[in-house]
Parts: structure tokens; sequence; C-alpha cells
């Protein structure tokens, strides 16, 4: 394969429009987000992911699968974590059985904001969506995004 064949230049084609389409939804949402309720994309994904824990076998996620499942690194996460902590939405505590673990939870006034904000983050999600429906180049993706049944983490 040469840079210019067209089974590359078409794989790249489906790249570029994949990342546009995340970059319009992910851009709508923060906005949203932000005049609403002062969370940015990245902090309603962690207050999200954390608050779908349990507590029990396997409840409680490590950094690194946090991490994974916001798509940041751990370092990323641990200064996100740091930041949420620091407005009072999440806490940390020592894991009961093993002091070397430390768990985050969402605080009950991060459960509060993250409910108010759900309903802003679904809004403006089905906004992004119809917009980006209406691009014959995006319109595929959307229909792939509205039709896959992706299993929720934790």
């Amino acid at each position: 394969m040469t840079a210019t064949d067209p089974a590359l230049t078409a794989l790249a084609q489906g790249w570029c429009a994949l990342s546009l389409l995340h970059g319009r939804i992910e851009a709508h949402i923060e906005r949203a987000l932000q005049s609403g309720h002062g969370l940015s994309v990245r902090e309603y994904s962690l207050l999200d992911v954390l608050s779908r824990q349990h507590d029990g076998d396997g409840g409680h996620l490590q950094m690194k699968q946090v991490a994974d499942a916001v798509v940041l690194s751990q370092s990323a996460t641990t200064r996100l974590v740091t930041r949420l902590e620091d407005r009072g939405l999440l806490a940390r505590y020592l894991c009961p059985t093993d002091r070397r673990g430390i768990y985050t939870n969402v605080s009950e006034t991060g459960l509060e904001l993250l409910d108010e904000a759900r309903p802003t983050n679904d809004t403006a999600l089905r906004e992004a969506l119809d917009e980006a429906a209406k691009n014959p180049e995006l319109a595929p993706l959307v229909r792939v995004v509205e039709s896959a049944s992706v299993p929720t983490p934790v």
C-alpha cells in the first residue's frame, strides 16, 4: 500500500469524519454543561463513572480503570479527581482491606450536581446528533451512534 492508495485515503476520510463528529458533539455538550452547571465534559464523565460504583467485590474502580473509562491518562485523571475533591464533589478514602488502595466516591453534593446536569448532557447530545445528521458525511456515523448498544462501565 502506498500513501495514495484509495483504501488508505477512504480510511483516513472515515477517521476524519468520526473525529469531526466527536469534536462537534463534545464541544456542544461542553458549552451546555459549563453554562448550566459549571462542569466540563470530563468532570461530568468522571462523576458519572464514579457514581456507578458500588460496595462489594469489584464495586470500586482502581484509578487506572477510571482513567480508561474517562479516556484520560492516570495522571490527568488524578488531577481531575483532585479538582473535583477540592470542590466538594468527590471524597477519597483508604481501602479498608488494602491500605495501599484509595477509593474515590461521589459526595452527596456531587450526586446532586450530576442529577441536575444529566438532562442537560442528554439534551445537548441529542441536539448535537440531530445537527450532525443534517451533514451527509456525518449522517451514517450518527446512525451508528444512535443504534449502538454499549455496556455501561462498572
